[in-house]
């Protein structure tokens, strides 16, 4: 599988000390984009300070005007509130998708915890239909708790 052989990788990003935590986010963004062919945008949202949204980070991908995402609204707002992973396989199935572009079939959205709270997310953008499996959730959520000590 190829999870498998990327989790090493993303290891080996993550506790690469010459580079910035942003230059580190953007490179493991590049790996699963280049690797993982249904994972068409790949990006990291923060938390915004002490207000309730989220702050665009590092991403690979067709750029997006959704650089501020209010709690609650969207995939990635929602998963803010619910501290869940989110997987949406059709989002023209959801009405409270936030659309950055007309390609976008799916979207999968996994929580980054610092101890205990929620402070991220890693969001994927697919332009393959239902292209999610478990096997994703597992992996991404592998790749969260990696980034969550560098933050």
């Amino acid at each position: 599988m190829i999870f498998e052989a990327l989790k090493p990788q993303v290891e080996t990003i993550i506790t690469n000390d010459t580079k910035t935590t942003n230059e580190r986010l953007l490179d493991v963004c590049k790996l699963l984009e280049k690797q993982v062919s249904y994972y068409n945008w790949v990006g990291f949202y923060f938390k915004n300070g002490n207000k309730n949204e989220l702050k665009l980070g590092p991403y690979v991908g067709e750029p997006t005007d959704h650089t501020i995402i209010p709690f609650g609204k969207g995939i990635c707002g929602q998963v803010a509130v619910s501290n869940e992973n989110f997987v949406v396989p059709d989002v023209s199935a959801q009405d409270n998708y936030i659309a950055c572009s007309i390609t976008v079939k799916a979207e999968i959205v996994i929580p980054i915890f610092v101890n205990g709270e929620n402070i991220g997310q890693i969001d994927i953008d697919s332009n393959t239909a239902n292209p999610f499996t478990e096997a994703d959730e597992r992996f991404l959520e592998f790749v969260c708790q990696k980034v969550a000590k560098l933050l």
